[in-house]
């Protein structure tokens, strides 16, 4: 058995925002490229891997989401206040709480994020036995992703610090959160209980569970992305098409 089958897997995909920036009442997962919902290319590669179980967090006009996805094995879960992504992954704590393995955390507005990429990033969380592991890109315009701040030049993860919460020193740094994460299950729920909204935006940040654990003793690492711009997210309809244009290949 390879590190990657070694435990049980589930995955939790945050669905719930409205996308404002999209200039839409559209759900910002139902957006298209190529014709089809970014959240239903991203879940065609997830359901084609061996996840346990598969979570879509929904909110804004989550209805539509869930006719959309239909034919997907999935579960969904409501949050129907949308506080910030630590509250998002919280309201799932009654469907995980049983569950005793690894958690892949991801946003459904990362359409492109390949089979390879997650497994890598599986293995790597596995191999280092960490509480968490967040997959980095590094990008010449890193905009208004969060940061990485390592220890020094190991892979050990101290903090990801929110673009509206850091400071010109902070946001010199090239290397960002993808939004996407590993956590081994039970310590992902002990440290968001220990997470609060002191910050800029008054939200609930999943990001902050890393300082957490970090904090508590845990090991938490970060790996780089091979492809940056497969962990690209989309919040306009700009980013939306320069994605389309980089992926055409992937009709």
């Amino acid at each position: 058995m390879n590190n990657y089958d070694s435990q049980p897997k589930a995955v939790i995909i945050l669905a719930a925002g409205k996308g404002t920036r999209m200039n839409s009442e559209l759900p910002k997962v139902l957006h298209q490229i190529h014709g089809k919902p970014i959240i239903s290319i991203l879940l065609d590669t997830i359901v084609s891997m061996s996840f346990e179980r598969v979570l879509v967090v929904i909110g804004h006009k989550g209805e539509l989401v869930k006719e959309e996805l239909a034919g997907y094995p999935v579960q969904f879960v409501w949050q129907h206040e949308q506080k910030g992504t630590g509250h998002a992954v919280q309201v799932t704590k009654e469907l995980m709480d049983d569950f005793n393995g690894t958690t892949l955390v991801m946003t459904g507005d990362v359409p492109f994020l390949s089979e390879q990429a997650i497994k890598r990033l599986i293995a790597f969380h596995l191999e280092k036995k960490a509480a968490a592991t967040c997959l980095s890109a590094v990008h010449a315009d890193p905009d208004k992703y969060g940061r990485i701040i390592r220890d020094g030049d190991s892979d050990v993860l101290k903090e990801i610090i929110e673009y509206n919460d850091a400071s010109p020193e902070v946001l010199a740094i090239t290397e960002v959160n993808s939004g996407t994460f590993c956590f081994d299950n039970r310590e992902l729920f002990a440290a968001l209980e220990k997470i609060d909204d002191n910050n800029a935006k008054k939200e609930f940040y999943l990001t902050d569970t890393i300082k957490v654990l970090h904090n508590k003793g845990l090991p938490v690492v970060v790996v780089k992305a091979e492809n940056p711009d497969e962990v690209k997210g989309i919040n306009t309809v700009e980013e939306l098409e320069a994605l389309a244009e980089i992926f055409r290949d992937r009709r």
